[in-house]
């Protein structure tokens, strides 16, 4: 059995919890995984990992081994970028993962501009609004929208994300005038529900804004909400690129501009400054071609 092998499934099972995604990853069975750990044990003459039917640890062996695989694989790696940058031929699939309404409107085009000017890489374009781990991600390049908590990560700012409020033309004319957030009480509203389970757009808004009493549509899915919006259903908080042909074309109108919420910075985010060629030329095209 080939040790650099089983030393990869032994750092892809500490770092994504499990037999079975390691499995999945590496395409064997959860039996070969067992197998690599085995083999790892047994050359070192000790437990690397603590197994039950329910959970799975690290003993202290396993700790420090962990730490020495990641280090050698990681050398490994770099090494063959070196070799990768020398020929300049990038190669492999880049996994992103990316907000909705930003990934269709911003980065899909983009992606399919650097397929063709990159024949030889592919794209995974996963998009989620679900705050995913990046550690256990298998995402090589992470685009969030909102402010970073986590300044382990590397962070290269692509923009800002403005939000508006806006209703169609035919609501408008139904219902009383909106002249502060307070009038929404008394307005039927399209709220956006995050991951978290708000449906609450903004944290520093009122608690009756787009709260539960009068919302009339909930739903993860800002197309939705621009659906029901244009067919007078209500109030509508969404992305500006989301909305900005229908208001262009009069279907839908912005109310509120003195209330808007304050822009939220979007971050292009990667794990290691020590980037391969297919994902640090992936990046440069993204920075190279975002409208800031």
């Amino acid at each position: 059995m080939d040790k650099l092998t089983s030393m990869k499934v032994f750092a892809y099972v500490v770092e994504h919890g499990s037999f079975r995604n390691a499995a999945h990853h590496f395409d064997i069975s959860p039996t070969m995984v067992g197998k690599h750990m085995s083999f790892l044990e047994q050359s070192l003459g000790t437990q690397l990992i603590h197994r039950t039917t329910r959970k799975q640890s690290l003993t202290e062996a396993g700790r420090l081994y962990y730490q020495e695989c990641h280090r050698i694989i990681e050398d490994i790696t770099n090494a063959e970028n070196l070799i990768q940058t020398l020929i300049n031929r990038p190669t492999g699939t880049v996994k992103v993962n990316c907000p909705v309404t930003y990934g269709k409107k911003v980065i899909a085009p983009i992606v399919a501009d650097f397929l063709a000017e990159f024949p030889e890489l592919n794209v995974e374009l996963m998009l989620d609004n679900s705050l995913i781990d990046p550690y256990r991600s298998e995402a090589d390049v992470i685009i969030r929208i909102g402010e970073l908590v986590d300044s382990s990560l590397v962070a290269r700012k692509l923009g800002e994300y403005d939000m508006t409020y806006c209703a169609s033309p035919s609501y408008l004319k139904l219902h009383a005038p909106i002249q502060s957030l307070d009038d929404l009480e008394h307005h039927h509203c399209l709220g956006f529900q995050y991951h978290q389970g708000e449906s609450q757009q903004v944290v520093n808004m009122p608690s009756n804004t787009f709260g539960n009493s009068n919302t009339r549509l909930t739903s993860n899915n800002g197309d939705v909400l621009k659906f029901a919006a244009l067919k007078g259903s209500g109030v509508l908080l969404q992305p500006k690129i989301l909305v900005e042909q229908e208001i262009q074309s009069g279907a839908l109108v912005e109310i509120l501009h003195s209330h808007i919420p304050k822009p939220k910075p979007i971050h292009l985010l990667y794990r290691s400054k020590q980037l391969s060629l297919k994902n640090r030329t992936f990046v440069d095209f993204v920075l190279s071609h975002v409208s800031q």
